[in-house]
């Protein structure tokens, strides 16, 4: 095997000599950047790991921060005020808004629920918002409010698929894993995709969500804990030293070397990379992922305790971890599934405890990133998979014990802040009661274009040669959501 093929991206080599030079030719520069700046016997990890490819325009952000409440947080409490449910509550549910249309639990003619938050208008754009949010209800002048998404699916893992993969089917990367192919990693001692989860259990779509697909595995997200060691089997075993494991990994690796000649399966590469990285990150990650040093007015802000698992935390990580170059930053929190047959799961009780686990939070987090300069290369996003129903769920045709609604597939709230995002914008509109979307409608491959628009790619041209065909994260579809750019 020649040297050139030593230090090569795996996906280059099962080119065609025309795509090798499309593709590669401003990338020549950054492999020999990469040979000069490598302190590892190999340079396959740093290339695998962190050669970019060159975006298509200048991009507004270079790291993305994804908060996403598994379960869809309830709209028409938080983000969607809507006083004309006040005057149906109670009432059967109009036929028009069931004929033809199918739900999660929904059976029979339920009834219209109006929501029990209090809603009014905060910060000088005069974004509505209920008081389940007060801390963010402080940085609404910060963010764009997104109330016209849509989605085709109404059940919960391939909805999150769909909304982190772009197809509702197994077996596509997720979109953390196609940043990471793209852009690499600032930092070649930590993952260019890291997932933190809080609130019990992963989504329901299980690590789907961040796989890497049909990507090589090397762009697959790390999930790390907060508590206890960061990353599973991170420790050296008793008795084996520093040295004695990177003697150790570089036999393993000069094996893997072998076999790469001699089949050139980019897994292979991935292996290597992945070999390399993980005796750096034993170094690294511990650190990176430590909060106790972080100063008490941080802490408070928010809401840590050191040496737990909470969102919290993870919010106060994320921080870290872009601040040292990670590219994407996927944080899950489960437990948002608010369908009533228990107060725990209510809108009037189970929502608002929700709701007190993240507010500070993730309003401590864009303040934070703010004061640090970080909030203009830095897209936060914060969301669920689908919304919640303007009417109340009757599971089986009885209504439930609390109040709750059922999962709604055509109209739910996000919102964005940072990386080239307008402050203090509200987009898109739905109907009187919060049915659907009347206005400026948008699904999850219009938000995934965004996101790329962002980080300076063109979703139609950002591809992956794949089974004979050209893969891209949005699939046919999307479209930027040109009006909520700064």
């Amino acid at each position: 095997m020649t040297k050139l093929n030593q230090i090569i991206d795996p996906t280059v080599l099962q080119a065609t000599r025309r795509h090798f030079i499309k593709e590669s030719f401003l990338g020549l520069g950054g492999l020999a950047l990469g040979t000069m700046l490598g302190s590892c016997k190999s340079n396959s990890s740093f290339i695998s790991n962190n050669l970019s490819r060159i975006p298509h325009f200048a991009p507004r952000a270079k790291s993305v921060i994804y908060m996403h409440m598994a379960g869809a947080p309830s709209q028409l409490e938080l983000f969607d005020y809507k006083p004309e449910l006040l005057k149906m509550d109670g009432q059967p549910c109009p036929p028009s808004f069931l004929e033809g249309k199918k739900f999660a639990f929904i059976r029979g003619v339920p009834k219209m629920l109006a929501s029990p938050a209090r809603f009014k208008q905060y910060g000088q754009s005069g974004t509505w918002l209920s008081n389940y949010l007060p801390h963010f209800s402080t940085i609404v002048d910060e963010v764009s409010v997104i109330k016209s998404v849509t989605t085709d699916q109404f059940n919960h893992a391939p909805a999150q698929l769909m909304m982190h993969t772009g197809s509702a089917r197994l077996g596509r990367p997720s979109m953390g894993s196609w940043i990471s192919y793209g852009l690499g990693s600032e930092n070649r001692d930590l993952p260019s995709f890291v997932v933190l989860t809080s609130g019990g259990n992963n989504p329901d779509a299980g690590k789907s969500v961040w796989g890497s697909g049909f990507l090589p595995s090397v762009y697959q997200g790390v999930q790390c804990r907060s508590v206890g060691d960061p990353v599973l089997f991170l420790q050296d075993p008793a008795d084996v030293s520093r040295d004695l494991r990177l003697a150790s990994i570089e036999a393993i690796n000069d094996v893997n070397k072998l076999a790469y000649g001699d089949h050139h399966d980019p897994e292979t590469q991935s292996r290597i990379a992945q070999y390399e990285l993980a005796y750096r990150m034993q170094i690294s990650v511990p650190e990176v992922m430590d909060i106790h040093e972080e100063p008490d007015y941080i802490h408070q802000m928010y809401g840590t305790k050191p040496g737990k698992s909470s969102f919290a935390n993870n919010a106060l990580l994320a921080r870290k971890l872009v601040e040292r170059g990670v590219r994407y930053v996927q944080l899950f929190d489960w437990g948002w599934d608010t369908h009533g047959n228990a107060e725990s799961v209510s809108i009037d009780t189970g929502l608002i405890n929700k709701c007190r686990t993240v507010d500070k939070a993730m309003t401590a987090l864009v303040l934070d990133l703010k004061q640090r300069g970080l909030l203009e290369d830095t897209l936060v996003i914060w969301g669920g998979e689908f919304g919640r129903t303007p009417m109340a769920e009757n599971r089986d045709g009885i209504p439930n014990a609390f109040k709750g609604r059922d999962h709604h597939a055509e109209a739910f709230c996000m919102w964005m802040a940072g990386g080239g995002i307008k402050r203090g914008y509200t987009y898109g509109e739905t109907d009187e009661i919060g049915y659907t979307v009347v206005n400026g409608r948008v699904n999850p491959h219009d938000i995934q274009a965004t996101i790329l628009h962002q980080l300076g790619y063109d979703h139609e041209k950002f591809t992956y040669e794949f089974q004979g065909r050209p893969f891209r994260l949005t699939d046919t579809e999307g479209k930027v959501i040109k009006n909520i750019l700064a």
